[in-house]
């Protein structure tokens, strides 16, 4: 396992945490994940990802405020994050947050997969 790529996916919904889990870890990937923003950067500092898939509407910490902790830490402020989000205003809101990329919910699997290689195998 540790020679797979690690994706941290942080979302407050069960269903599309576990759907992009399965998905991941059937196109090769090492998961992990996190409910919202403040446990995400946690498991971030515990074992650093390659590749953050992050919801932005989420309680305790949002995706905004995730991603603006994120780019403070000298450690995790390197690793790529794509918005993945059913916000109307989820793209220019990625754009703003440096964010590699969006992709709106309902998320299709194989834009996500694709997506994620894209930025891992970069």
């Amino acid at each position: 396992m540790a020679d797979k790529p690690l994706v941290l996916v942080v979302d407050d919904d069960t269903d599309s945490r576990t759907l992009l889990e399965l998905a991941l870890k059937t196109s090769g990937y090492a998961v992990t994940t996190a409910v919202n923003g403040l446990d995400a950067l946690r498991a971030a500092r515990r074992q650093p990802p390659q590749l953050i898939l992050l919801d932005l509407a989420m309680p305790v910490m949002d995706g905004f405020t995730f991603r603006t902790e994120q780019l403070r830490d000298e450690i995790l402020k390197s690793i790529p994050v794509i918005c993945v989000s059913g916000r109307h205003d989820a793209l220019p809101a990625s754009r703003n947050m440096r964010a590699a990329g969006c992709i709106p919910k309902p998320f299709d699997l194989e834009v996500v997969i694709s997506s994620v290689r894209e930025i891992v195998n970069a």
